[in-house]
């Protein structure tokens, strides 16, 4: 089930399923909403976006209020997560998946939204997107951002990335599969229980912040995800950003804790994660990965209509 592209005019909504904003993150989300008028967009802040009930967070029936209602009204043709955090998770036993079934549109976020992107996606089969936060349009320095947002939302392009974005093949292969995956430290708690992610015949992308999530902890996800039996379920793996003083690159430990047991197609590319270039990644669309082209990975079919 894909969502309705966007056009000129129509209306974005605005929730903050993750932390609250606060009066810093609020510079960034003006810059957003002017940056997205300029464009011919209007925007509509959730009724309980600026909450924060908890003094850490809103409480996870309002934040839940805030997605049903954005995927109830009918004026809304998309919705951005405002920012990150840490617990989009709680809000999972009160969204309601049938509403979302019944009324399909783009959400887009990345790093705690990797949850509700990934649980959503699970529950209801629409495809949602791994791409920039509200706030990720205007708080880093370049445009890249908000030009794969329109490429991907507006024009309906396929492209990922762009043509100057570097893909290395760290394990040769080819393989095609449904994209799901997002943040690491995310993605490991959703391997089992009542909101897991189905791995079977997948594409796993993968990216992880470095200052939150040393090696050592990095290991420790792909280890229990090893355990869990997700690499002997996906078909090939796309890992992302991650950076740390050390200079220990994700997709080394990814290696020492495959130990040569799996012969998957691996790629690796600095345009999605926690960086200025956030490609927009459709989580539930077929993609190919072929580590003899320039650009490895290439989405097969379309994602908005």
């Amino acid at each position: 089930m894909i969502p309705q592209k966007l056009e000129k005019g129509d209306t974005i909504g605005v929730i903050a399923p993750s932390d609250p904003i606060t009066e810093k993150s609020m510079i960034d989300i003006n810059n957003s909403i002017k940056l997205l008028e300029g464009n011919g967009y209007k925007i509509k802040m959730g009724r309980y976006a600026l909450n924060n009930e908890y003094g850490y967070s809103a409480s996870p029936e309002t934040k839940a209020k805030d997605i049903n209602e954005m995927f109830a009204d009918e004026n809304i043709k998309m919705i951005f997560c405002a920012t990150g955090g840490f617990n989009s998770n709680a809000t999972f036993d009160y969204i309601d998946y049938d509403l979302i079934k019944n009324n399909p549109k783009i959400i887009c976020g990345f790093s705690d939204s990797t949850s509700i992107l990934n649980a959503i996606h699970e529950k209801t089969g629409l495809v949602t997107f791994h791409g920039p936060t509200f706030k990720s349009l205007t708080s880093w320095e370049t445009d890249y951002a908000f030009k794969e947002v329109i490429k991907r939302f507006e024009i309906k392009s396929l492209e990922l990335g762009t043509s100057d974005d570097k893909y290395v093949t760290i394990n040769e292969g080819k393989c095609t599969g449904k994209l799901v995956g997002g943040n690491l430290s995310l993605l490991s708690r959703m391997v089992c229980g009542k909101y897991s992610i189905n791995f079977k015949d997948k594409i796993l992308f993968m990216e992880d912040l470095g200052y939150e999530s040393p090696e050592g902890m990095i290991s420790n996800y792909l280890y229990y995800m090893k355990q869990n039996g997700v690499f002997d379920q996906v078909v090939g793996i796309w890992v992302g950003n991650y950076e740390t003083e050390n200079n220990i690159a994700l997709e080394d430990i990814l290696m020492q804790v495959l130990e040569n047991e799996y012969n998957l197609p691996i790629i690796k590319s600095n345009n999605f994660g926690h960086t200025d270039k956030k490609t927009v990644i459709p989580i539930g669309t077929m993609a190919k990965i072929d580590t003899t082209e320039l650009t490895k990975i290439q989405l097969l079919e379309n994602c908005v209509k």
